[in-house]
């Protein structure tokens, strides 16, 4: 397994990955720009221009967990949502993009704003796959005593490696 990530020089990062490391993330990460696909938008010329999308929340509970409502009240949620999703997906598809455009085998230096990137998009990857594990507080104890015949082990290992990978990265650029 890696390192994890070390700060580089001028505020970026560096990292060092093996080619199975790679394909995980290039894996998951796909998984979620596939996911964050640009939202739905009005017939309405205008507001297809600007991004201005559906105001009802998501029915997956991964993409709920992605754009999670602002507001509690329903009504200031649903406007708030209209106005501000694309955009939301957009970003997500960029941070994405630059993670699958820089991750390599061996040793990978990012810009700070790359790292920015990898970070958010990590994130996201760790909120997908949580969600559908249906993580909660008790993962290490549940994984120190699952079987690793248990089918769900895979995922949950996995889980646990990009946890350690976001830390590092955190610790890493500050």
């Amino acid at each position: 397994m890696s390192s994890g990530f070390s700060p580089g020089r001028g505020g970026g990062v560096i990292a060092a990955f093996d080619a199975a490391e790679v394909s995980i993330l290039r894996s998951l990460v796909s998984m979620v720009l596939g996911l964050v696909a640009p939202g739905q938008t009005s017939d309405d010329p205008l507001e297809r221009a600007l991004g201005i999308g559906d105001a009802s929340p998501p029915s997956d509970p991964v993409l709920a967990r992605l754009f999670p409502s602002a507001y509690e009240d329903e009504r200031e949620s649903s406007e708030f949502r209209r106005y501000t999703e694309a955009t939301l997906r957009d970003g997500k598809r960029s941070d994405a993009q630059t993670l699958l455009d820089t991750a390599a085998p061996g040793r990978v230096e990012l810009t700070p704003e790359q790292a920015q990137a990898w970070m958010r998009a990590l994130n996201d990857v760790r909120l997908t796959l949580g969600t559908r594990l249906e993580v909660t507080e008790e993962i290490h104890q549940e994984l120190e005593s699952m079987s690793e015949d248990d089918p769900r082990y895979p995922a949950f290992v996995t889980y646990d490696w990009l946890t350690y990978l976001q830390d590092s990265l955190v610790r890493a650029l500050w």
